[in-house]
C-alpha cells in the first residue's frame, strides 16, 4: 500500500523538487543582477580627482550638468551629477560600476544608443580622472 502511494505521488514530488530547485537558481542570479556584471576594469588608483573635476569644465560637461562645485556655468539639461557616486545606476539603466564610467563618460551613445549625450573626446586617463571625479560626489 505504501509503495503504490509513493509510486502515484513520485513524479509530483520530483516536478516539485525540480521548480523549487529551478526558482532557487534563477532568484540568486536575479539578484546578482542588481548588481550589475563584475566590473573588469583596473583600478583608478592613478586617477586623479582634482584633474577630472577641472576636465569637467575644460570637456563641457558643464554645459549640461550641474556639479556640486563648479559655481558657473549649470548646465540644466542634463540631470545633476551632485551625488552621482551614490547613484547605483549610470542614466538609470548601466551599473555605476568604474570600468563601465569609464567607458560611458567617453562615448555615452555607444553604451546607450538614443542618449542625448554626446561622445566626448577624452584619453584613457582623462576618463579615469572624470570617473574617479564623479564616483567621490557625495552628499555633503
Amino acid at each position: 500500500m505504501a509503495t503504490d502511494f509513493l509510486a502515484r505521488r513520485a513524479p509530483a514530488l520530483g516536478l516539485t523538487v525540480l521548480l523549487t530547485v529551478l526558482l532557487t537558481v534563477l532568484l540568486t542570479v536575479s539578484l546578482a543582477a542588481c548588481d550589475g556584471p563584475p566590473d573588469r576594469t583596473p583600478t583608478l588608483s592613478d586617477a586623479d580627482v582634482k584633474r577630472g573635476r577641472q576636465l569637467v569644465t575644460d570637456k563641457g560637461c558643464v554645459a549640461c550638468h550641474s556639479f556640486p562645485d563648479v559655481q558657473w556655468p549649470r548646465g540644466g539639461l542634463g540631470p545633476s551629477l551632485e551625488n552621482f557616486g551614490r547613484q547605483g545606476l549610470i542614466a538609470g539603466r548601466l551599473p555605476n560600476q568604474p570600468g563601465v564610467l569609464v567607458r560611458f563618460v567617453r562615448d555615452a551613445p555607444a553604451h546607450l544608443p538614443g542618449t542625448a549625450m554626446p561622445a566626448i573626446p577624452m584619453t584613457d586617463q582623462e576618463a579615469r580622472d572624470v570617473t574617479a571625479y564623479l564616483l567621490q560626489l557625495q552628499p555633503r
